[in-house]
């Protein structure tokens, strides 16, 4: 009985592929007005504002007092991070937040890129630019649009910005260089969240779009993880004559009847395209699919109720780190969960860490950061018309082995049809810029590389 249930599934999954597989339909640009009451009847402010980010003992006094207060609950015997984040190992991280690190020097670390911030559908967008240092004679910077995720913000870039803008300098070959746009997704670290309900992915990407525009672009390439795939995706659906290349380290890609082929069993992977790597990263499908239902809890009240668990996250600096924390541990490598620190320390430092925390806890934007889940997800899986619409612009992908869940090629390019690049990373897992920015760096290269011989 399941066995004729499920392939009457993949044949009515087969059928709407076909159906649809040679439609090349874009999104409808549109508009929109996200700021606090009514459009103005003036003309929105396009002017691009230098930014700084800035502390006050103020900020840290209360943060200390904060830490100072904090509850928690001994850890069961033997648990490590398989109930979460282990409030053992959290005692070491509240004393080195409270002793040892310095705020004020991370925001001088922070600042060391220009920060940038402009209006657009009434909502101050901040973002960085960073320009190469030097070009080879005769060449132009490609202007890249890095687009981080949740619970990142664009601090995630900082090691692989001068990767990309200055390579000769850092043993690399000059033959691409680029010129980095990294915007915080508005409702994230210091741009400004929505005032009104429905602000989606699709929301963003117009604005970041326009962004683009402002700074005089007219075509460009984009990169992205976690939302900020989704983001990108959307831009090249909404854009794509605008669009010179996408390449992504995550793919959203539900509405695939090729996804559908994974049920068949690993035996048969082969006939579906799946290689030997892909296997490998896919099975025991149990296995993926338990870790799936374990790391997806956070999903359900983020696209449920994001307000409620927002209060508690708001209000507690300790709570915060934890939340966010627990991702950093887990989406970087599954088996982080059997080590008592989470190994946490294994890919990033203390302070990086620390500062991504105090990106959400200064600014107060953990709860909108969570509102987008609802905005995206509150209609239900699948509802959205870009869930169904190909990208149809050159497009590379980068798949880490660590990534809550592989994508094989041929899932991708169902999607992606003009896929030229797909690579199976040595390491790395979701934050991939921020763990293996070297790694990333030379597939986006490779990618670019490719691309030109089109």
């Amino acid at each position: 009985m399941w066995l004729e249930i499920l392939l009457a599934s993949v044949l009515g999954f087969a059928i709407y592929w076909f159906i649809s597989k040679d439609k090349e339909e874009t999104l409808l640009l549109g508009d929109g007005w996200w700021g606090p009451g009514s459009r103005p009847a003036a003309a929105e402010d396009e002017s691009i504002r230098p930014f700084k980010v800035e502390t006050s003992d103020e900020e840290i006094n209360d943060l200390h007092q904060r830490i100072e207060k904090f509850r928690l609950t001994p850890p069961l015997e033997d648990s490590r991070f398989h109930y979460g984040f282990n409030s053992n190992y959290m005692k070491k991280i509240i004393s080195y937040w409270r002793n040892t690190f310095d705020w004020r020097k991370q925001v001088e670390i922070l600042n060391k890129y220009p920060h940038f911030k402009t209006k657009i559908e009434g909502l101050d967008i901040h973002f960085i630019h960073v320009k190469p240092p030097q070009l080879p004679s005769g060449r132009t910077a490609k202007p890249l649009l890095m687009v981080h995720g949740w619970p990142g913000c664009f601090y995630e870039f900082y090691k692989i910005i001068p990767l990309l803008t200055d390579p000769k300098n850092h043993g690399l070959s000059d033959e691409h260089v680029f010129e980095v746009i990294c915007p915080s997704i508005p409702g994230y670290g210091f741009s400004e969240a929505s005032s009104k309900k429905g602000f989606n992915s699709v929301a963003a990407a117009r604005i970041f779009y326009k962004l683009m525009l402002r700074l005089g672009f007219q075509e460009f390439y984009l990169q992205g993880g976690d939302w900020g795939s989704l983001i990108c995706t959307n831009m090249a659906q909404l854009v794509p004559s605008h669009v010179k290349g996408l390449h992504l380290n995550m793919a959203l890609v539900l509405r695939n009847v090729h996804t559908l082929t994974v049920l068949l069993g690993r035996r048969l992977g082969r006939l579906f395209g799946y290689t030997e790597r892909d296997v490998e990263l896919l099975y025991p499908f149990k296995k993926i699919f338990y870790a799936l239902m374990r790391e997806s809890g956070y999903l359900h009240i983020q696209g449920t109720k994001p307000d409620t668990v927002g209060c508690a996250l708001n209000d507690s600096p300790v709570g915060l780190a934890a939340y966010i924390l627990e991702k950093f541990s887990t989406w970087t490598n599954e088996e982080f969960r059997d080590l008592e620190d989470g190994g946490l320390e294994r890919k990033f430092s203390l302070d990086e860490l620390l500062t991504v925390i105090m990106v959400y806890w200064t600014t107060g934007t953990i709860t909108p950061s969570q509102r987008f889940y609802k905005e995206n997800l509150g209609q239900g899986m699948m509802a959205n018309k870009h869930e169904a619409i190909k990208v149809h612009v050159p497009t590379g992908f980068a798949a880490f082995p660590s990534e809550v869940l592989h994508c094989p090629e041929q899932w991708v390019k169902n999607k992606y049809p003009k896929l030229i690049s797909y690579s199976y990373m040595a390491r790395g897992g979701h934050f991939a810029a921020f763990e293996e920015p070297e790694l990333l760096a030379q597939d986006i290269r490779k990618f670019m590389g490719l691309l030109e011989q089109q």
